[in-house]
């Protein structure tokens, strides 16, 4: 820590942190609880001195998640709890793009990011150039754009989108357009596991996530035989290949949302490792099983640079109004759609005889 001492395993912080702790303690040795007990302790006092809120994405570690999140989720969850939040001060304990999307939905708002280096290769894969390029390519077609993006390319299009909602986005898009081909962007992946659940065209970009592309159906194969009785679990970030191996795809949310309705003995999530210890802390008869693969940029942040944030008051995000006024409307109409419905899982039957995507 950096400009204060850290402060020490006391009884009161222990009294202060002990519903946590029965809650992560599966998860949190006791060794490293002593650790976080205090800044869990410290943080929380300062959140309701400053009337500050932590927005922690499903991607955080748990003592993040369940020790300092006041909203948790993904990222559809935590742009709607932005939007409603009353308090002050926003930390994104995220990457980028999220504080962006937190701040053009909360314009007055003050949204604080513990480490500016916790990026994102989707956002990082295309510009609002690319954007604007690839409607003079294609004119009169709707641009849907993944929220794992900058505010200036979230600026040069027409509705978001997330995992939890991409197939309902293109569609209402289509149907608003009058169109039966849409731009969506940058996930290439995302969009052709979308195509595979639509009769809607898409035109796609060539971004990947370097968590999820990593995954291989081989991988899922040889979880199989080495665990016949367990359930897969795989993001739609993963290639296409490994959602036709999977049981079921589907955001964090609906990830989350499957484990604690279906109860499955062993489950397999193929995501961010931080998710199944998250879950695991609610679903005490599941046995959750890797691979997984670690995000660089979701571990930045920390509950000692959270805390940091906090008494420092930084690092402040900030958007172009002009940017965020246009990035805001797109941003809006996602927020505006009903919360999409839980699949019983992805329809792969229908996905090997209908895939349209033209790749630029």
């Amino acid at each position: 820590m950096t400009g204060f001492p850290q402060a020490d395993f006391t009884p009161e912080v222990e009294r202060e942190t002990a519903a946590i702790w029965e809650k992560v303690s599966r998860r949190v040795t006791p060794i490293e609880w002593r650790l976080h007990a205090p800044m869990i302790a410290q943080i929380n006092r300062i959140k309701r001195e400053r009337n500050a809120v932590i927005l922690a994405h499903n991607y955080m570690t748990p003592e993040i998640f369940h020790g300092v999140g006041d909203y948790v989720g993904d990222s559809l969850g935590l742009a709607r709890e932005a939007a409603r939040s009353d308090a002050a001060v926003i930390v994104q304990a995220g990457v980028h793009f999220m504080a962006e999307t937190s701040k053009i939905l909360c314009p007055d708002k003050r949204v604080l990011i513990p480490d500016l280096r916790a990026g994102c290769s989707l956002a990082s894969s295309i510009t609002a150039a690319d954007v604007r390029l690839m409607r003079e390519r294609h004119p009169g077609l709707p641009v849907v754009t993944y929220v794992n993006t900058s505010a200036e390319v979230k600026a040069e299009t027409d509705i978001c989108c997330t995992s939890a909602n991409a197939v309902q986005v293109v569609e209402q898009a289509a149907r608003e357009w009058g169109v039966d081909r849409v731009i969506m962007i940058p996930d290439e992946f995302l969009a052709r596991n979308v195509a595979r659940q639509t009769d809607i065209g898409i035109i796609a970009w060539r971004g990947r996530c370097e968590v999820h592309e990593q995954f291989t159906a081989e991988d899922i194969r040889e979880i199989r035989e080495a665990h016949p009785g367990a359930e897969v679990l795989a993001h739609p970030e993963c290639p296409p290949e490994v959602l036709a191996e999977a049981d079921f795809a589907g955001s964090t949310a609906a990830m989350n949302d499957y484990v604690l309705t279906r109860k499955p003995r062993q489950v397999v999530l193929i995501t961010e490792c931080s998710m199944a210890d998250n879950v695991a802390v609610d679903a005490v008869d599941t046995e959750f099983l890797r691979p997984c693969n670690l995000c660089p940029h979701m571990k930045r942040i920390t509950l000692e640079n959270i805390l940091e944030a906090l008494v420092e008051d930084r690092y402040e995000v900030t958007v172009d109004p002009k940017v965020s006024l246009r990035a805001r409307t797109a941003v809006q109409r996602m927020i505006d759609l009903p919360p999409p419905a839980v699949p019983a899982r992805y329809d792969l039957v229908r996905a090997l005889h209908h895939v349209d995507v033209e790749l630029i």
